[in-house]
Parts: structure tokens; sequence; C-alpha cells
């Protein structure tokens, strides 16, 4: 679309689209209905883009009613885009079936944890293993640790859950220390917690084809959670929940070294992590 490359008169065979998170502002206007109209003469579009821009179809007039017919449910439209045009290989599918068979598939419950700290020095941070845990715990997504006192008269007769949390990171320290903080320590309802890490590459390898099988592959697992906890700004954790169709607790990305509190919030409705530059789509409500 660079320079509007063709008028009414001089109709190129293809146009190439380039929308991506370092895209020019003119290049995003390619949703407008002047710049739609020119698109819609050429034979051959071809998109490059690693940016989720659907929300952006719906300022075009000409759209939304197509639109809403395709998607009743603004909510639900990553979700069947998804379902429809995301087609695993067969090596990813078994990675994700073969780790949810060892791992996840016998727990009564399923958690989803996934951690993405954007940080000069990279690296395990203790106060996001503190907002971590503060989050689950504080909205029973875990349950606390026993003290001395609670853990001699805890209901023995009550039946134990299984819980299995998923933890994806590039740092194999988050899920260690949550395994040795549940193993260590009887909790406050005796439940049984097991934490799984698939990998721990220390560092994002892009365009690498293994490392980005696993990134796809723990993308599936965490959306097969019943519950998520996911990180700020992070796509990985956007594509996981949406996969999944669940609505995830998000960490607050935290300031200066420090913990937030709240740790987290439940079900975002606006792009508070990515302010002012976020859009989503919602459904309408009545309040």
């Amino acid at each position: 679309m660079k320079n509007h490359a063709f008028n009414s008169t001089s109709v190129p065979r293809h146009v190439y689209l380039h929308i991506r998170h370092n895209s020019r502002d003119e290049d995003k206007l390619f949703v407008c209905e002047k710049d739609q109209t020119m698109i819609d003469k050429v034979p051959w579009l071809i998109v490059k883009s690693n940016v989720y821009f659907v929300p952006s179809l719906w300022f075009n007039p000409t759209f939304q009613t197509e639109l809403t017919k395709l998607f009743p449910q603004k909510e639900t439209v990553f979700y069947h885009l998804a379902q429809y045009l995301f087609h695993p290989t067969n090596q990813v599918w078994s990675m994700v079936t073969r780790s949810d068979d060892a791992y996840l598939s016998r727990a009564d419950e399923r958690l989803g944890i996934q951690v993405r700290v954007f940080s000069r020095r990279a690296g395990y941070f203790q106060h996001v293993m503190d907002q971590i845990v503060a989050c689950t715990q504080r909205e029973k997504l875990l349950p606390e640790l026993a003290t001395q006192e609670s853990s001699q008269i805890m209901n023995t007769s009550r039946i134990k859950k299984l819980k299995a949390v998923l933890v994806t990171s590039l740092y194999q320290e988050y899920s260690d220390n949550l395994k040795k903080m549940y193993w260590e320590r009887p909790n406050s309802t005796g439940d049984i917690v097991e934490v799984y890490q698939p990998s721990g590459e220390r560092f994002q390898q892009t365009d690498k084809k293994l490392h980005d099988q696993k990134a796809l592959v723990e993308m599936y697992l965490l959306s097969l959670s019943d519950n998520i906890v996911t990180s700020a700004k992070s796509t990985f954790g956007y594509v996981a929940h949406s996969l999944g169709g669940l609505k995830p607790w998000l960490l607050y990305e935290p300031v200066r070294g420090k913990t937030p509190d709240p740790p987290c919030v439940p079900f975002v409705r606006h792009c508070e992590d990515l302010w002012p530059g976020g859009l989503k789509l919602f459904d309408d409500t009545k309040d």
C-alpha cells in the first residue's frame, strides 16, 4: 500500500500489505473505506502481519453488517477464527497429546500460568514469583499454604482433588519454586498440587522452527486449562486463552521491581495492559 501505488486507471495484479508491530501509521489505514475501495479491485492481496488486526475491521461501516452475521458474539472472534484457520502439524499436535496424556489428563482441575517479563535484564525475578503466588492464592485458583495449627486440624475425610498446574516461561525457576512450595508444606485444602513446565528456553529464538513449535505446543496446552493466568502485553498469553475461549486473570505489569497490589485482575474488559494503544472487541452489555 506504499504511497497508494495504484489508482482507478491502473490496477496491479497484486498488492503487498505490511501490517506489523512497527508499521507506519499510514499502513494501518488499510481498513478505511478509501483504501478498501482500491484493494477490492486487486486480484491478489498478500499480507504479512504479526499483530491481531481483526478488531480494526469493525471501524469500516461497509464491513459491519457482514461481520455481525459472521460473529454475533464479538468476544469469540479470535476463538472461531483460530479453530477454522489454525492447523498444527502432526509433530506439534503429537507433542501436545503426549504432554497432556503424561502430565495433565488425570487432573480434576487444570490451571495454566503463563509468565512473560519484559525487562532489559532477563532472568528470574522474585517479585514476579511473589505476584504469581499472590494472584493464584487470592483468587482461590491455588490453595494457600497451611499453618502448623491448621494442618493439625485439617479435614481428612474430604476427598482430595488433583490440581495440575501448567507453567510456561522462558525460565524454569518459576515452576521449580512453585513445585517446591507445595511439596515442602501442606496446603489449606489438602489437595494435591502437581506442577509441570514443558520447556525453559532461557531466551526467545524467533523463527527457529523447533523453538516456535514448542511455543505453539505450550499455547495449545494452556488453552486446555480450566482457569488461566497470563502476563500483561504478551501475545503468547493472548493467543493461549483465546484458543481455549477462556477469560484470563491478567498479571499486572510490575513497576520498578515491585509486586503490584492487587497482583492481577480477572476478565479484563478494557485493554489496561496496552493503554492507550490497545483495542479489543466486546459484546454490548446493558450496564
